[in-house]
Formats: C-alpha cells, sequence, structure tokens
C-alpha cells in the first residue's frame, strides 16, 4: 500500500506565494510520475503540472510561467512553488503517485489534499 500526504497549503494574498509538498511512502519499487491536480468548488478536478521520474514536466497552460514542479527521488516527494497567485487558484490541491510496488503491482494513489485560498 502507498500513502501519499499534502502539506502547505494556506491563504495567501493576490500576487503571493506558496510552496506545497506531497510524499508518498509504503511499499514503493518505483515512482513513474507524480502529479498536482486541483478541485476548484463546483468545477472538475483539472491537472495542474507533472513530473516524471526522469525529470521532465508538464504544466496546463494556466499556471505555465507562474508555478514551477520538481521533484526529489530519494525521498519520493514532489514540490509545487506557486508564485504570482490569483483568485482563479483557489482551490484543494491534490497530490497523485503512480508507479509500482514492492510485489510488481502498480499503484495510483491519491492524497487528501490541501486548501489553498488566495483572497485579500
Amino acid at each position: 500500500q502507498v500513502q501519499v500526504v499534502e502539506s502547505g497549503g494556506g491563504l495567501v494574498q493576490p500576487g503571493g506565494s506558496l510552496r506545497l509538498s506531497c510524499v508518498a511512502s509504503g511499499s514503493i519499487l518505483k515512482i513513474n510520475y507524480m502529479d498536482w491536480d486541483r478541485q476548484a468548488p463546483g468545477k472538475q478536478r483539472e491537472l495542474v503540472a507533472r513530473i516524471t521520474s526522469r525529470g521532465q514536466t508538464h504544466y496546463a497552460d494556466f499556471v505555465k510561467g507562474r508555478f514551477t514542479i520538481s521533484r526529489d527521488n530519494v525521498r519520493n516527494t514532489v514540490y509545487l512553488q506557486m508564485n504570482s497567485l490569483e483568485p482563479e487558484d483557489t482551490a484543494v490541491y491534490y497530490c497523485n503517485a503512480y508507479g509500482i510496488q514492492n510485489i510488481g503491482s502498480t499503484f495510483d494513489s491519491w492524497g487528501q489534499g490541501t486548501q489553498v485560498t488566495v483572497s485579500s
């Protein structure tokens, strides 16, 4: 079993910054990729950014140039540095990890989410 735990959310003023962290733990052989997704009230969950085990990144158009995803493969940790935050970025941010367990089966694990609120 693989657990994913996010941290770092909070309240920030427009134009401010926050850094989210996510740690995956458990019977992990390899993490293929880790995502940050978000869900705003009344809206569907959407992909924000993804990083592969090789460090390849993908960003949603609405965060390009403002958010940066990075990863520590040794610690099974992924970060999301969010700059120039806008009220539209207000959402619950979820971390997702996809990979292979020690027993050989795949896993696709989500965290409980961390609230990010951008407001003056």
